[in-house]
C-alpha cells in the first residue's frame, strides 16, 4: 500500500517553575451554540471579504479571536460551537472564497487543537494568553516529498542536544520542507511535526510549539517562501519552510504523553501514542470540511434557485421562469434530497466526536471510518452537484456575483484534512485486512467484492508484482471496494 505511515509522522520560554493554571475569564454565553452566541458570531464576521491582502486578513483573524467569541480551547470544551462556527464561516466562502476560512481552520483546529490534544496543562494554558494579543499560529505537517496524495509522511528532524537541554529542528534535504503551510507569512506561532531523535534513535513524529516570529521577525534559522498565486484563496498566504539549525527549548515539545528528561530520557506516558492525539486533528477537521462543503452548496444553490426564480422566460402560455425547466426543477429536487440526507448523517457524525472531545477519549474504528465517509461523501457530492447546476444555469454562472467563481473552494475540501483518495485507499486496504484475517464482514456482495479483489492482488504477486506493483493493478477495484464500504458504513451510522 502506498501510503504507509513509515515513521509516522522557542516558544515556551525556559521556566524555573511552572506557571500556575490560568483561570479562563466567565464567558458571556453558554458553551453551547445558543441563538444568541450564533447571532453575535454572525455580525462579528459579517464583514468578512477577500479584496484584501494576507495582512489584512490576518489582521481580522486576530480582532476575532481578541472578541473571545470562540475559545482556543472550545474544541475541547465547546466542540458543539467550534464547528457551528465553521460552518458560519463557510457560508462567507461562496461570496469570498476559502481563504479565510482555511485561515481561521488552520489556527483555531489545527494549531491550538493540537495543542489542547497533545499539550500538558501549563501548555495548553499559555493559549489564553496567545488569544488575548491576538497571536496567530500555523501547523507545520505536510512536505515537499509528503503532500495531501502521499500520506503521512515526515523527514523533518528534531534531535535532542542533552548539552544544551534543547531540540535542533532541521530539514534535511529540500523535499523535507514544509510545504503549503498557510498562514507561514503572518504566523506568531508555529505547531511543527518532527521526527524526534533521542541518543541516535528515531521515535517518530512528535508535535512542537515555538515561536515562528518575534516582533514580526522570524526566528533566526527559519527559511520561507511564497507557493505561488493561486486560482482561489489569494487572501491567504501559502509558504514552504526550511529549518536550518533552530534551536528550541525542552518545555517546546508538547508533553502530555511523551517526554524528553533533561538527560534525554525519552519517555511515554501511559498507553496513548502522541501522534494518535495529535491525529485527532484530522478527524475535527473532516467534520469541518465536510459541513463547509455542505455550507458552500447549500448558499450556491440557495442564490441561484433566488435568481431562477425570478428569472422570466419566454413561452406562448403562461409566464414561466427558468426554474420551471424541467430539468433544473428536476435538479433543485434532486439536491435538496441528497444534501438532506448528507446533512442528517454529518450532523450525526458531529454528535459522536463532540461526545468523545468532550470526554477526552479518542474515537473508535467504526466512528473513524463514518468520518473518512462523511468526508469524502459530502465533499464529493457536493463538487458532483454543483458542477452539474452550473451547467444548467446559463450566463449566470459567468457572473463575478453569482458564487461560481469560487468553485475552487470544492476543490480545497477535496484535499484538506485527508484527500478523498487517500481516504478510500486506506478504507479498502482496511476492508482487504479483514480478509487476510479470514473474517467476514459487512454484507454478502461486499464481503465478495473484498474477496475477488485480494485474490486478484495475490495472483499479480504470485506472478512477481511486489504488493505496491499489484495494488496499482487493481486501483479500480480498490476504489470500488471503498464505495461499496462507505455505502453500508453510511446505512449503519456511527452510533
Amino acid at each position: 500500500f502506498a501510503f504507509t505511515l513509515n515513521r509516522m509522522l522557542r516558544t515556551l520560554s525556559r521556566l524555573a517553575t511552572r506557571a500556575a493554571p490560568r483561570t479562563a475569564p466567565r464567558r458571556l454565553f453558554s458553551a453551547e451554540p445558543t441563538s444568541s452566541w450564533t447571532s453575535a458570531w454572525e455580525d462579528a464576521t459579517e464583514t468578512i471579504h477577500s479584496d484584501v491582502s494576507f495582512e489584512e486578513s490576518a489582521q481580522i483573524l486576530r480582532d476575532l479571536t481578541k472578541t473571545d467569541l470562540l475559545r482556543a480551547t472550545d474544541l475541547r470544551d465547546a466542540p458543539e460551537r467550534f464547528f457551528e462556527a465553521h460552518r458560519i464561516l463557510a457560508r462567507h466562502a461562496v461570496e469570498h472564497g476559502p481563504g479565510f476560512w482555511i485561515r481561521f481552520t488552520v489556527h483555531y483546529n489545527l494549531f491550538a487543537g493540537t495543542i489542547v490534544a497533545a499539550g500538558d496543562e501549563e501548555q495548553v494554558s499559555r493559549l489564553a494568553d496567545y488569544q488575548a494579543a491576538g497571536e496567530l499560529g500555523c501547523f507545520g505537517l505536510t512536505e515537499k516529498l509528503a503532500g495531501v496524495q502521499s500520506g503521512l509522511v515526515v523527514e523533518t528532524t528534531a534531535t535532542y542536544d542533552p548539552a544544551a537541554e534543547e531540540f535542533v529542528l532541521n530539514t534535511p534535504h529540500e523535499g523535507a520542507r514544509k510545504n503549503w503551510i498557510s498562514q507561514g507569512f503572518v504566523a506568531d506561532k508555529a505547531v511543527v511535526l518532527a521526527d524526534l531523535i533521542v541518543k541516535g534513535e528515531s521515535k517518530g513524529p512528535h508535535a512542537f510549539v515555538m515561536d515562528f516570529r518575534t516582533s514580526g521577525a522570524l526566528t533566526s534559522g527559519i527559511t520561507i517562501d511564497d507557493m505561488g498565486k493561486k486560482t482561489v484563496g489569494n487572501d491567504l498566504d501559502n509558504a514552504w519552510i526550511d529549518f536550518s539549525d533552530v534551536r528550541l527549548p525542552r518545555s517546546a515539545m508538547l508533553r502530555r504523553y511523551a517526554e524528553v528528561d533533561a538527560g534525554g530520557n525519552y519517555e511515554i506516558k501511559g498507553s496513548v501514542r502522541p501522534f494518535d492525539m495529535i491525529g485527532q486533528r484530522l478527524y475535527t477537521g473532516r467534520v469541518a470540511v465536510a459541513q463547509a462543503a455542505l455550507e458552500y452548496r447549500r448558499t450556491l444553490f440557495k442564490r441561484t434557485k433566488e435568481y431562477s426564480d425570478s428569472k422570466r422566460t419566454f413561452a406562448f402560455k403562461g409566464e414561466p421562469v427558468l426554474s420551471d425547466i424541467p430539468q433544473l426543477n428536476a435538479l433543485y429536487e434532486e439536491n435538496d434530497k441528497r444534501q438532506a440526507a448528507l446533512d442528517e448523517y454529518v450532523g450525526k457524525c458531529e454528535a459522536a466526536l463532540a461526545k468523545v472531545l468532550k470526554e477526552g477519549g479518542t474515537p473508535s474504528s467504526r466512528l473513524v471510518d463514518c468520518i473518512a465517509t462523511c468526508k469524502v461523501r459530502a465533499v464529493e457530492d457536493s463538487i458532483e452537484m454543483t458542477h452539474r447546476l452550473k451547467q444548467e444555469v446559463g450566463s449566470f454562472a459567468l457572473m463575478a456575483d453569482a458564487g461560481f467563481m469560487h468553485l475552487d473552494f470544492l476543490q480545497c475540501c477535496k484535499f484538506a484534512e485527508g484527500d478523498s483518495r487517500i481516504l478510500m485507499s486506506k478504507i479498502a486496504r482496511d476492508r482487504l485486512r479483514l480478509v487476510e484475517k479470514g473474517k467476514s464482514t459487512g454484507p454478502e456482495e461486499e464481503q465478495a467484492m473484498a474477496v475477488e479483489l485480494a485474490m486478484k492482488m495475490k495472483g499479480h504477486v504470485d506472478a512477481g508484482c511486489n504488493k505496491q506493483e499489484a495494488w496499482d493493478k487493481e486501483w479500480r477495484g480498490v476504489y470500488d471496494l471503498a464505495e461499496k464500504v462507505m455505502q453500508r458504513v453510511m446505512e449503519e451510522g456511527p452510533l
